[in-house]
């Protein structure tokens, strides 16, 4: 008896874990792909995903035999969706590009990840994550965690997208010491060359980030002289969204040092 939450918990993780093989618009995969993914038996990866289907997590394409996410994901998603607020973040988004001529994004963390959740870049072509430890949402998070948050030294390798992705933990911890001091975060060709982003998060009533705000363009088009136009328009947002996405007793000052 004593082993068998244990042997429950392991097959929810290996539930989980089989869902999460379908993040950023991966295609349908078969169960041997399943299996090559997580290291599991053919069996064992087909045995799950047979049992995710039954319970509409997903479903299979009857003329391939692979498997997608199934209907289940979708209700529990917009519901989420919804729960959180997000759907009141969309008009502050779109009118924050439409001033500033940048993509607008809002994301919040899920493990090594932010994860855009409402914005410019939610398109079906686009990964909706992005590492924390390259991008200027990602920093933002890091930079103000929730409780129960790892930091960025539990983050898996760092790795390099350019040749100014940061990949050195010290250096990523001063840089993360900056973030917090001046009060915003900026991702100049770390992640894609030719893109500079500069985000501000939305905090809580704890100081810490339920999410971030972005607004990602050009170097053409965030130019130095116009960077502090840019961050304002951000943070006004930020304080925008804190009104919308936390009740009242959770606020904080929408943007760090606000």
């Amino acid at each position: 008896m004593a082993g068998t939450p244990v042997a429950g918990a392991q097959a929810v993780q290996r539930a989980l874990d089989v869902l999460h093989c379908f993040h950023d618009n991966a295609p349908d995969l078969s169960a041997s792909e399943i299996s090559r993914r997580l290291g599991l038996s053919a069996s064992t990866a087909h045995r799950l995903a047979r049992t995710l289907q039954g319970a509409g997590f997903l479903e299979q394409d009857p003329r391939t035999a692979r498997f997608r996410l199934g209907p289940a994901v979708t209700e529990l998603g917009r519901l989420s969706y919804h729960q959180r607020g997000l759907h009141l973040a969309s008009p502050e988004l779109a009118d924050l590009a439409r001033r500033t001529g940048a993509t607008a994004d809002l994301a919040l963390r899920s493990g090594p990840h932010a994860v855009i959740v409402a914005g410019g870049s939610v398109t079906p072509k686009v990964g909706l994550r992005r590492p924390l430890h390259s991008t200027a949402l990602g920093k933002v998070l890091l930079a103000w965690p929730r409780s129960g948050e790892s930091g960025a030294e539990s983050l898996p390798p760092l790795v390099a997208f350019t040749e100014r992705t940061i990949v050195d933990r010290e250096r990523l911890a001063a840089e993360l010491e900056r973030v917090r001091e001046q009060r915003y975060a900026v991702n100049d060709g770390e992640s894609a060359q030719g893109v500079r982003t500069l985000a501000v998060p939305v905090l809580d009533h704890l100081g810490s980030a339920r999410f971030a705000v972005a607004l990602r363009g050009t170097p053409e088009l965030i130019t130095a002289d116009r960077f502090d136009w840019f961050l304002t328009q951000a943070t006004t947002c930020a304080h925008a969204l804190t009104v919308l996405l936390l009740p009242p007793s959770q606020r904080g000052g929408g943007a760090a040092g606000a």
